[in-house]
C-alpha cells in the first residue's frame, strides 16, 4: 500500500449559504465517509485547516500573510489514505462530500517515502 494526499479546496461559498442544520448535516457526511475510510484501514489522518496562515519565503528572512490564493485555490483541509494505486485513490476520493459544491475540488498525490 502507498499514502496518498488529498488536498480539498473550495465549497467555502456554499458553507457559509448554509443553515447551522444543514452546517451539521454536512459536517455528518464528512464524518461518516471517513468513518467508512477508517473501518476498511484506509484512513490515515486528516483535518481542516483555518484560513489564516504564513508564507514564509527568501531564506527564512521574508514571512508574510498567507495564504495568497483565490478563494477556491486555498486549501481548506487534507486527509490521508492508504491505497494502492494513485487510481484506487483517485476512486476513493469520489466519495468525498466536498465534491457536493460546485467549486469543491481534491488534489490527490502520492507521498513519497525518504
Amino acid at each position: 500500500m502507498q499514502k496518498y494526499l488529498y488536498l480539498f479546496r473550495g465549497g467555502d461559498a456554499r458553507m457559509a449559504e448554509m443553515s447551522p442544520e444543514e452546517v451539521q448535516a454536512h459536517m455528518d457526511e464528512w464524518k461518516t465517509w471517513m468513518q467508512g475510510l477508517a473501518e476498511k484501514g484506509q484512513l490515515i489522518d486528516g483535518l481542516p485547516l483555518k484560513a489564516e496562515g504564513k508564507q514564509v519565503g527568501s531564506g527564512g528572512k521574508v514571512v508574510t500573510d498567507g495564504p495568497f490564493a483565490e478563494g477556491a485555490e486555498i486549501v481548506g483541509g487534507y486527509l490521508m489514505v492508504n491505497a494502492s494505486s494513485l487510481e484506487e485513490a483517485t476512486e476513493i476520493s469520489k466519495g468525498c462530500p466536498i465534491l457536493d459544491a460546485e467549486d469543491g475540488h481534491i488534489e490527490v498525490r502520492e507521498i513519497v517515502d525518504m
